[in-house]
């Protein structure tokens, strides 16, 4: 297996090592409830999202499949 002719300074190791740091998440407003909430998610707090209200979507979808599934069975039957 090949090995170095010479140490790498810190330096040199730093230098490549650069890029690899943390970097700290960006947070941003709730625009309906002024929560610091981190990017590109839905808020905790009320549930909005790009324009929407996630949760209140949520309920109307679990609503529904509930709807369906009561009719399948009233169909089935």
């Amino acid at each position: 297996m090949a090995e170095p002719k010479k140490r790498l300074t810190s330096a040199r190791s730093g230098a490549r090592r650069s890029h690899l740091a943390h970097k700290a998440k960006k947070l941003t407003e709730c625009p309906k409830c002024k929560a610091v909430v981190p990017s590109h998610q839905v808020c905790s707090k009320c549930g909005f999202y790009n324009g929407n209200d996630v949760m209140e979507l949520e309920k109307k979808e679990q609503a529904k499949a509930a709807r369906r599934k009561e009719e399948e069975e009233k169909t089935n039957e």
